[in-house]
């Protein structure tokens, strides 16, 4: 009897399936026979929260609808290590991507889903002259393909979007929405994103995010300092670009203070150092009317004084006991609030809560504020996050000036510091000349952090008449990887000469990256869109005669089954030998993977021995021995083992 043994999926994540799912575990009562939605029967589950009217608030333009074709096309590319032009490859936990983020970002789904804390990009800016990814869903791969010369084709597709161009704000929407929508899908609950935008497309970009991740997760913009003696665009000289600053779920994220060096408190108690901050809310949208549990009074006795400026508080009316309440605006006339409720102000009565009286002769309510830091600012206009420093940063690195208007590493450190904590991951698949993963190095090295980054970018083909061209960088990925192994050797370099220089080094300090390319399946996978007549049939059968590209190593199909199995690129892999073949053993055992061209009954009974809790086999192992087959199906699901073929 011939057993056929289920395959390993070897495309990206299927994002209609998940959503449905996600749909699914809410309202299983919509689902019909063979997994179909009712839609009468979903609108009948939501009430009235259904809006059946044609006018309503949001944002459309031409091609939105291709969008989600886009989002739901799963990617068949692979990601093949390139270990030449790595670092430290089977030691580090950074990852430097090249390829088309469109397609990257498809095939981390299932690997990164909700993984990444935080994400900052820096998109192209649609100044007419900017680098444009193309918009038809059904031809992402090959164009990439087409463009990096792996596969036979002159014609380019990616190209600029010039203003003269009817879609000119449609197609950078069309080319921003599918990327950011994937990208909300890596975010932890907790993550944050930042992107960098100017005033071109500000507005656009914020619909946009307002659309993905919710108007409500919007946290800020930034006004960032670009250009300190400003760029004259003849009715004004421009000196800013913007960061636009949203939370996956706000309810839930947390932000930390920068460091402020130096600073100074005025008192001190048994608990330490400290400053006086007003109790009231400033918010006058905060009112008895809109919050009337956070207005109350305190009372307050005159007649004991705590310590020579303080004096005891209560929550409840005493004789001779003054009443203090939130101030009244003096701009308008409105009542103020408390910025705690009762019960957190029960827990801190004299203690962090205390009162106070003004050099007016006033009572007030206030906190002890025992912060060594201060709240990241919305304006950010200092000159160490100019692009000025960011171009002085790289020429440093490389003599010349190669790259124009780069980030500043302080800019993107200072976003690291709010969002992120130890182990944390942040992506940027705009990645430029890497100056987030340049951030990233310089911050473990200096506060022995263990951040990792992830960065993607386009092998986009630099000038010929650059400089970047002239000194051998024939793409911005070859920029941005040169650059971080130029930051790797320059920290290990002050390292050895000045051992006592940074205070966070450690022994076992990630000063190393991976880097992966972009690439068709290791796999030959069946065309859907074939003709269906008898000659398209046979010549695409006549493919799967040997359906594993002869070039690929067992490294490139490793790798492809791991991303594809839902594993981090990142994973730990152990080479092992089970009865004379080599095996792959994945994250401390709980994966093997044999790539072995003639499997035997004892190498398929050894693996199922050390309890893994998957195996994957090549097909083609079998050479068609169906008893082999069935023994193997057998062996691994007496002990529980998903068992898959490639």
């Amino acid at each position: 009897m011939k057993v056929e043994i289920e395959k390993l999926e070897l495309t990206s994540t299927k994002i209609v399936d998940e959503q449905r799912q996600k749909l699914k575990e809410l309202f299983p009562e919509v689902f019909t026979e063979g997994s179909k939605i009712d839609f009468e029967r979903l609108k009948l589950t939501l009430g009235e929260m259904i809006d059946l009217g044609k006018e309503r608030f949001g944002m459309n333009w031409p091609g939105k609808a291709d969008c989600f074709k886009i989002i739901q096309q799963p990617s068949i590319a692979a990601l093949t290590p390139s270990r030449e032009e790595s670092v430290d490859f089977d030691t580090t936990e950074n990852l430097f991507i090249e390829g088309d983020n469109l397609e990257v970002l498809k095939l981390l789904q299932k690997s990164y889903f909700g993984k990444i804390k935080m994400i900052y990009i820096d998109p192209p800016y649609n100044t007419g002259n900017d680098f444009i990814y193309p918009d038809n869903y059904s031809e992402s791969l090959d164009t990439y393909l087409r463009y990096t010369g792996q596969i036979d084709d002159e014609g380019r597709k990616y190209s600029t979007n010039t203003e003269a161009d009817g879609r000119f704000h449609s197609k950078w929407m069309n080319m921003m929405y599918p990327r950011l929508f994937l990208a909300r899908n890596l975010l932890r609950e907790d993550g944050v994103i930042f992107i960098s935008i100017d005033d071109r497309e500000l507005s656009n970009l914020t619909k946009l995010c307002d659309e993905i991740f919710g108007e409500e997760n919007f946290i800020g913009l930034f006004i960032i300092n670009s250009s300190p003696s400003a760029i004259d665009y003849g009715h004004m000289g421009k000196m800013h670009d913007y960061v636009l600053f949203y939370a996956k779920a706000a309810s839930v994220t947390v932000t930390s203070q920068l460091a402020e060096e130096n600073k100074k408190f005025k008192y001190v108690d048994n608990v330490g150092p400290f400053n006086l901050y007003p109790l009231y809310h400033g918010n006058v949208a905060f009112n008895p009317q809109t919050r009337p549990n956070l207005f109350y009074p305190f009372y307050l006795n005159p007649a004991n004084r705590i310590t020579d400026d303080f004096y005891e508080i209560g929550l409840e009316e005493k004789e001779n006991w003054i009443a203090v309440y939130p101030v009244v605006s003096k701009k308008d006339g409105i009542q103020h609030v408390w910025r705690w409720g009762k019960e957190l102000s029960q827990k801190n009565l004299n203690q962090e809560i205390v009162g106070y009286k003004t050099e007016d002769g006033e009572f007030r309510i206030v906190q002890k504020t025992r912060h060594t830091g201060k709240v990241i600012r919305s304006l950010q206009i200092d000159k160490d996050i100019s692009t000025r420093r960011g171009t002085a940063e790289v020429e440093s690195l490389f003599g010349k000036k190669i790259f124009p208007f780069p980030k500043s590493t302080e800019l993107i450190k200072r976003f690291i510091n709010v969002s992120m904590q130890e182990g944390d991951i942040i992506l940027d698949f705009f990645a430029g000349a890497a100056t987030t993963a340049h951030a990233v190095l310089e911050l473990n090295r200096k506060d022995g952090t263990d951040f990792r980054f992830i960065v993607i970018q386009l092998p986009e083909l630099t000038d010929a008449n650059s400089e970047a061209y002239k000194a051998g960088f024939k793409t911005i990925a070859d920029i941005g990887k040169e650059r971080i192994r130029r930051v790797i050797k320059k920290i290990k370099e002050e390292h050895e000469e000045k051992k006592d220089m940074f205070s966070g080094d450690k022994p076992d300090m990630d000063m190393g990256f991976k880097v992966f390319k972009l690439q068709p399946s290791n796999f030959k996978l069946w065309d859907g869109e074939v003709g269906k007549d008898k000659d398209s049939i046979e010549r695409q059968l006549a493919l799967f005669v040997e359906h594993i590209n002869p070039k690929s190593t067992q490294e490139d199909i490793l790798y492809e089954i791991l991303l594809k199995s839902g594993f981090p690129l990142a994973t730990r892999i152990e080479k092992i030998e089970l009865a004379k073949k080599t095996v792959f053993s994945l994250a401390d055992g709980s994966m093997f993977i044999c790539l072995e061209k003639e499997l035997t009954p004892e190498v398929i009974k050894a693996m199922a021995e050390q309890k893994p809790i998957r195996v994957v086999c090549l097909d083609e192992g079998f050479k068609g021995n169906d008893q082999l087959k069935t023994n193997a199906v057998q062996i691994m699901k007496t002990r529980n083992i998903t068992f898959r073929t490639v």
